[in-house]
């Protein structure tokens, strides 16, 4: 199922990024350019900046030296339009868990644009293995559950580019394998995606392209 309709071959590029945090340097002067249909592998010692890169990247802090370009323009320059682009999936689960399962994923998708149908909404919870719990409110799902339903979020998502900061996290070997083939669709469907893992994974036959950061 593709929800969204390929465009120009998206680019994300970065250029002379520098970041430190209380007064420490955690990298500096990093250069990269990510095609379509391609994955960046973020590696590096804990400690040295893997999560802020990612969180630069989705605009949820600042770049503090450097840029970071979205189709050759820099992403300031064209927040919303990026903003509608990007999806991304940081270490919490972010669900409501006064709300039930179908309503998080219809307000996510909402977010994006788009108004998924009742029927895809149980073919994805399908999919990630939680059918049947659309009705079910969040504070009901076991951990196990509740990160198959925030992953699932990503097969309704319009957006060209994944960020995805350990998303493997707390994943049994079938949930993992069911991420994976997710991400690979993606990539074959023109998307792109980063992302960080402590555990190595394949996804699909695409080779990663690692960034290692070092301080």
């Amino acid at each position: 199922m593709q929800l969204y309709e390929l465009k120009t071959a998206p680019t994300l590029s970065f250029a002379k990024l520098d970041c430190s945090r209380g007064g420490r340097q955690l990298f500096q002067n990093i250069d990269c350019q990510l095609e379509a249909g391609r994955w960046l592998y973020v590696a590096g010692a804990n400690g040295v900046g893997k999560t802020s890169l990612l969180r630069m990247v989705s605009g949820l802090a600042p770049i503090e030296s450097g840029e970071i370009f979205w189709n050759g323009t820099p992403i300031h320059a064209q927040a919303d339009a990026y903003r509608q682009d990007l999806c991304y999936f940081g270490h919490l689960n972010a669900l409501q868990e006064s709300m039930t399962v179908q309503e998080n994923l219809s307000f996510t998708a909402a977010l994006g644009g788009r108004a998924p149908d009742t029927a895809q909404t149980k073919a994805v919870l399908a999919q990630f293995g939680v059918p049947g719990r659309e009705r079910q409110l969040v504070r009901h799902l076991s951990q196990g559950q509740k990160r198959r339903v925030a992953l699932s979020r990503l097969a309704l998502s319009s957006a060209r580019l994944w960020v995805l900061d350990e998303p493997f996290v707390a994943m049994d070997e079938a949930g993992v394998r069911i991420l994976a083939d997710l991400i690979a669709k993606h990539l074959t469907q023109g998307g792109l995606a980063i992302l960080t893992s402590h555990q190595q994974v394949d996804i699909g036959s695409i080779p990663a392209q690692r960034l290692e950061l070092r301080a």
